[in-house]
């Protein structure tokens, strides 16, 4: 029997088949997934096949191949990975610029994250209604910056409605993983793009003005008939990159990457070296100043062999 995995809760799968039933799942004892050293062998969004048991249960066996999958480091220090959703079409990443603020630098290693393994993400900026005017000027930076690299940006309120129209356009006949910092306000977007969904929300914590953990495992929703689903995820604090080499940091921003071919020698890291077409952009402000700051927190982590909080 095979079926879809909408949602983990921690040690259970809970597995729609292929015929309609919802089925509470575990991971056989001896089942492994090769090659992937996670927390989380199986994820949400992925293919399984399962076989039953009396009780109304069943066991996972085995996974279909993957289209595709997003993984983050699982934690401080850590050498494991934690797979976020699997076969994606696209990711939508929720962002504030106030209420808390989303950090460029999470927000850039979740872009590089997704460019390296080749998932579309578009960016929604949340809580619009809530932004004064130098929130609203430093908004309108963030989106132009972004858009010019060439990631689309959706500038949307959960309370007024504003934008969600067109986020629900862009969710349409799509499998989106829904994704940002706790407090970012996911679960009220996700209430108000599909109603009767009644995902928790939370409140900011005022002193810290950050955000507090609502959700608490992966979820899949259906959106339409189209084979359109949302998987809304728990909120990231920082996002560890995982499995990327020095070299490969570079390729996963497009700016530098586009720039490094001019770059005097083919090894170049972009920090010092002599003939460097990317360090000349950034001084001459054709490479944002926090895009490249994003990269060489990126290649700090890798070179230290730790994940650093993005904050």
């Amino acid at each position: 029997m095979t079926g879809l995995v909408i949602k983990n809760t921690g040690s259970w799968y809970l597995v729609r088949t292929d015929d309609g039933r919802d089925v509470e799942c575990k991971v056989k004892g001896t089942f492994r997934l090769k090659g992937i050293r996670s927390t989380n062998p199986v994820a949400v969004g992925d293919r399984v096949r399962i076989t039953g048991n009396p009780g109304g249960t069943a066991f996972i066996t085995d996974i279909e191949e993957r289209k595709n999958y997003i993984i983050r480091r699982a934690s401080n220090l850590s050498k494991q990975s934690h797979i976020l959703a699997a076969n994606l079409d696209q990711c939508m990443l929720v962002a504030t610029v106030n209420y808390p603020e989303t950090s460029t630098t999470f927000i850039d290693r979740f872009l590089a994250t997704a460019e390296a393994y080749r998932i579309p993400t578009l960016i929604l900026f949340n809580k619009i209604d809530l932004y004064d005017e130098d929130d609203t000027r430093y908004l309108d930076g963030l989106v132009h910056l972004y858009t010019t690299i060439g990631y689309p940006c959706i500038k949307v309120s959960a309370l007024d409605g504003r934008g969600l129209d067109e986020v629900k356009d862009k969710l349409r006949g799509a499998i989106t993983l829904f994704s940002g910092n706790s407090g970012v306000g996911k679960s009220t977007l996700l209430n108000a793009l599909l109603p009767g969904t009644d995902a928790r929300t939370g409140e900011i914590s005022q002193a810290h003005n950050k955000g507090m953990h609502t959700t608490t495992f992966s979820e899949m929703y259906p959106v339409d008939d189209a084979g359109g689903y949302l998987i809304d995820t728990p909120g990231i604090k920082g996002f560890g990159t995982f499995d990327m080499e020095v070299e490969e940091i570079g390729h996963y921003f497009p700016e530098i990457f586009e720039e490094s071919a001019r770059c005097k020698y083919g090894n170049c890291t972009h920090r010092q070296e002599p003939g460097c077409a990317v360090l000349k952009a950034v001084e001459e402000h054709r490479i944002s100043q926090s895009r490249y700051a994003s990269y060489l927190s990126m290649l700090d982590d890798k070179e230290e062999g730790k994940y650093r909080e993005a904050y």
